[in-house]
């Protein structure tokens, strides 16, 4: 080969380097202005207020895509540690981001962004006349709650184990309560979700899945206070996030007093309330 053809490939090579990297790498482009799509596991209570704090995410930065996946945090702690890459994760209780802290799997320390309460839920049409919590023990009730793994589900049985320290229930209450237990949920969602189609006479839930599309479907008992629980909620980067720059402006926007608000909004508590 003659040194002109080679020098016409080389400096063919060389141009299509150059305008693969222009494309990968615009010059002067900000850090992380390349990231495109920005990857969220969260607790599955956390759907409504999370997909609505994504696509105000995605109107302050253009060209980004948020996506999510809503589960049971054991699942989503489990599915980080068998090599899901997510950015950000969220859980609904402090034990699984320990979990994932403890195996290295997080890039930053995890911050509690948000509180949610308890209440028992039962079909609008209440076919077993269920009235107050005592009911709950009553003999051939149906009660759906989640798995014990679940956040929700560790929840509540701590709830049925602090009224079973109230005379009025008596020290068996939570043993009976359990001994009526049909269905144990992988989530929140599927509690709710088997309750409003009536596969159970009640379910324990958080207070904030009770939306407005829920409400016309079942009927609320409060749980007192000294017996309730109060959830927290932690949030944090996870090591090897693909999109770094996102993640970070994400927890900073559900940490942020607008974020706050719409968490509010949809039925959990924030950590702080912005002042007007």
């Amino acid at each position: 080969m003659s040194v002109r053809p080679i020098a016409r490939w080389l400096c063919a090579l060389a141009l299509l380097a150059w305008w693969a990297a222009s494309c990968a790498a615009p010059a002067g482009a900000a850090p992380g202005s390349d990231e495109r799509t920005l990857t969220v596991f969260a607790a599955a209570s956390l759907a409504d207020a999370f997909t609505e704090l994504g696509h105000q995410l995605e109107a302050e930065r253009p060209g980004l895509t948020v996506r999510f996946n809503f589960a049971g945090s054991q699942q989503l702690a489990t599915q980080i540690e068998q090599g899901g890459r997510p950015d950000v994760f969220a859980s609904a209780e402090e034990r699984w981001m320990a979990y994932a802290s403890d195996r290295h799997l997080l890039s930053a320390e995890p911050m509690v962004f948000a509180h949610n309460r308890l209440v028992v839920i039962v079909p609008k049409t209440n076919p077993a006349r269920i009235g107050r919590l005592l009911d709950l023990a009553r003999g051939g009730v149906k009660l759906i709650l989640a798995a014990d793994a679940v956040p929700v589900g560790r929840y509540s049985r701590t709830v049925l184990q602090n009224l079973s320290l109230d005379p009025s229930y008596g020290s068996d209450y939570a043993k009976r309560v359990i001994g009526n237990v049909v269905s144990e949920e992988e989530n929140v969602k599927s509690v709710v979700g088997k309750v409003q189609l009536g596969e159970g006479d009640a379910g324990m839930v958080y207070r904030s899945d009770v939306t407005p599309a829920v409400a016309r479907r079942v009927r609320v008992l409060e749980i007192p206070d000294a017996a309730n629980v109060l959830a927290s909620y932690p949030i944090a980067l996870v090591e090897g996030a693909p999109a770094p720059a996102a993640a970070r402006a994400f927890i900073d926007l559900v940490l942020s007093p607008e974020g706050q608000r719409v968490l509010e909004r949809r039925g959990l508590i924030p950590v702080s309330v912005a002042t007007p």
